[in-house]
């Protein structure tokens, strides 16, 4: 079992210890079936996305063209399936606040566990004369963008709890599309220190998906206050 694998476990183990501590009093689907239904296609998108996106980025930035995976992609897959699931069924309001701890979390350990994986795991970032750099095994000092976005996720996580604590109501509105902006807006920043290779106006495949989850945190961030 790989130090990556290792990670990924506690990563899972930990997003579901917290939303087993941090879960609404009230279920967000009252529809038990319905909401099973959500939970399926949930699931549907999150494979689909991580696995479609990331490979769309191997082809693109790899010569060796090999089935990639994405947690970017998961996000991307899983609110696509959610946001189609609600039209279709009418259902309003944010569905994803109490996701937000357990995938602020979730990500901040997953990505140690890419910094650890070295160079075969190819999120590691492009060459620094920062005294931070670090030598993921080819003797050049890198960029350590996991841990940059493990930091940042940490942080939210942190200011997750806050919401959850202080300000519920507010939380339970807009947590997910906060914290969906937040991860696609630094998302976007780190990846320029990443060596992937751009597709449009020097965008990579991350960028201009993180340029689509900042543009839809912002609306229905703001359809929130209208409705």
């Amino acid at each position: 079992m790989t130090i990556h694998t290792i990670l990924d476990i506690l990563a899972l183990l930990a997003g579901v210890g917290i939303s087993k501590l941090i879960k609404p009093q009230t279920p967000f689907i009252s529809d038990e079936d319905l909401r099973y239904r959500y939970y399926i296609v949930l699931i549907l998108g999150v494979t689909l996305g991580a696995f479609v996106v990331g490979t769309l980025n191997t082809f693109v930035s790899l010569e060796n063209h090999t089935i990639g995976k994405s947690v970017f992609g998961a996000l991307f897959g899983g609110i696509l399936g959610a946001e189609i699931f609600k039209k279709y069924h009418h259902i309003n309001g944010s569905t994803g606040a109490y996701f937000v701890p357990s995938l602020a979390i979730g990500i901040a350990i997953g990505r140690i566990g890419c910094f650890l994986s070295g160079m075969e795991d190819y999120t590691y970032g492009i060459e620094t004369s920062l005294p931070w750099g670090y030598d993921f095994g080819d003797h050049i000092l890198r960029h350590p963008v996991q841990l940059y976005e493990s930091f940042a996720m940490g942080l939210f996580f942190i200011f997750a709890l806050y919401l959850l604590r202080y300000h519920k109501f507010y939380f339970e509105q807009k947590a997910f599309y906060l914290f969906i902006g937040f991860y696609s807006f630094q998302r976007f920043i780190w990846e320029f220190l990443k060596p992937y290779e751009s597709i449009i106006m020097g965008l990579n495949t991350f960028q201009l998906g993180s340029l689509a989850l900042l543009s839809y945190s912002v609306y229905f961030y703001k359809k929130e206050d209208k409705g």
